[in-house]
């Protein structure tokens, strides 16, 4: 699932890809995947691929939240918990800085945004 998500929003021009394994401390979800868009279009773009993706692979969405500002939409796939921020969020609410001592997962993908 977090490889999908993860083209899915490569796709559409997502940045910062960050996944990490919440497991352990969070039994409800296995995965955070945190993307960041460049601007309240993007991040509504970035949204609504991932989602079209993970629903094409036969996964169900639990719960959106935050589409019609798109400043930060969490889409909720039971075990993958995806978070696309605006930047500004994403600085502001730091989830890496909260969840930092949780594994964080590779991401198999082939442009810019997982390997920097």
């Amino acid at each position: 699932m977090v490889q999908i998500a993860a083209a899915a929003a490569d796709s559409k021009g997502g940045e910062e890809l960050v996944a990490l394994d919440v497991s352990e401390p969070l039994p409800l979800a296995d995965a955070f995947l945190l993307v960041t868009g460049g601007s309240e279009r993007n991040v509504a773009a970035i949204a609504d691929e991932v989602e079209d993706q993970l629903l094409q692979a036969g996964h169900k969405r639990l719960r959106r939240e935050g589409r019609k500002e798109s400043r930060w939409v969490l889409l909720d796939f039971g075990d993958l918990i995806v978070h696309v921020f605006h930047e500004e969020e994403r600085n502001y609410y730091g989830l890496e800085r909260l969840w930092k001592d949780c594994p964080v997962i590779a991401i198999d993908s082939p442009t810019k945004s997982s390997s920097d």
